[in-house]
């Protein structure tokens, strides 16, 4: 967890939870929220995004494409919280996308709306053997 565990992961959970309160989810009814701590200790947040077409965004693409386009580029952590307290990991699409912007040391959570983390990753363990940059010898910036 992060270095300062009450502090900065209380303000992903705090995050988490607001964007998940502004999630737009009138089909499913199953609102996401999820935050991350970049490289240079910045959270961004993202709540899933449904559209009539089944083409909604997630949670978790919102919260990377807010920090690509605030500049940065590598998550530390992610916290991601569903409704209810089953815990919510990311979907596939969304751990390629977590895959593409972490390294080894990058710590994914499911949590609670209460902060407690109901199972914790590494990308290694969400998407073992993936396919990314290293494979098409580009260089993570």
């Amino acid at each position: 967890m992060c270095n300062d565990i009450k502090g900065l992961f209380s303000s992903l959970v705090s995050a988490a939870n607001a964007a998940r309160e502004n999630a737009h989810a009138p089909y499913s009814l199953f609102k996401v929220g999820a935050a991350l701590v970049s490289e240079t200790g910045r959270v961004f947040s993202g709540g899933n995004a449904e559209t009539a077409n089944y083409k909604g965004t997630c949670a978790e693409a919102g919260a990377i494409a807010a920090m690509v386009t605030a500049g940065d580029r590598r998550i530390r952590e992610i916290v991601i919280v569903g409704t209810g307290d089953a815990k919510c990991p990311p979907c596939g699409d969304c751990r390629q996308r977590i895959r593409e912007f972490s390294d080894a040391a990058t710590q994914i959570y499911a949590i609670d709306s209460r902060g407690a983390v109901l199972a914790s990753y590494t990308i290694e363990q969400l998407l073992p053997d993936s396919f990314g940059p290293d494979n098409l010898k580009v260089a993570p910036k």
